[in-house]
């Protein structure tokens, strides 16, 4: 898909997303990253250094929410610049049936925050919210939403 740079303007939305999350899940990514820390599988040891429960890696976090970008951009390469400030951790419960069940979701959307004519580049501001599972028992469908980045931002260079 080829987007026409001068066909956009500020405050155009380029879409949103939901990305469901389960603890397989950070295992998986924990597998792939190295990141190993027990924050991110072990619900004793995350509660041992006052965390309400498991959490998402902020990376997982931040390369789950530009997806949605370059899906729009249709080309990662296009993507020369990508930053956030991590504000609320994704708390990950543990929740299975007779599978392993996601037990969170990342609500991803993103809109155009501004546009570069001399260098033909948009930058994209992303809106990212998981809801506050903070609480003992907080049910994820009633939960409010927190805005777990914040100033997430990717500079796209278009054509």
């Amino acid at each position: 898909m080829s987007i026409a740079f001068d066909s956009l303007e500020k405050g155009q939305e380029i879409g949103q997303r939901r990305i469901e999350l389960s603890r397989a899940d950070l295992v998986r990514y924990a597998g792939a990253s190295g990141d190993l820390n027990p924050i991110h599988w072990n619900e004793e040891f995350a509660r041992s250094v006052d965390l309400p429960d498991v959490i998402a890696h902020g990376m997982l976090t931040m390369g789950a929410a530009v997806q949605l970008v370059t899906d729009w951009a249709g080309d990662p390469g296009a993507v020369v610049d990508y930053q956030t400030r991590f504000t609320k951790p994704v708390v990950v419960p543990n929740r299975f049936g007779t599978a392993v069940e996601a037990s969170t979701a990342l609500t991803v959307s993103g809109k155009i925050g501004a546009l570069d004519d001399a260098a033909r580049t948009v930058r994209v501001d992303l809106t990212v919210t998981a809801p506050d599972l903070s609480a003992e028992g907080a049910d994820p469908a009633t939960a409010a939403a927190l805005k777990v980045l914040v100033k997430a931002q990717a500079v796209v260079r278009l054509a």
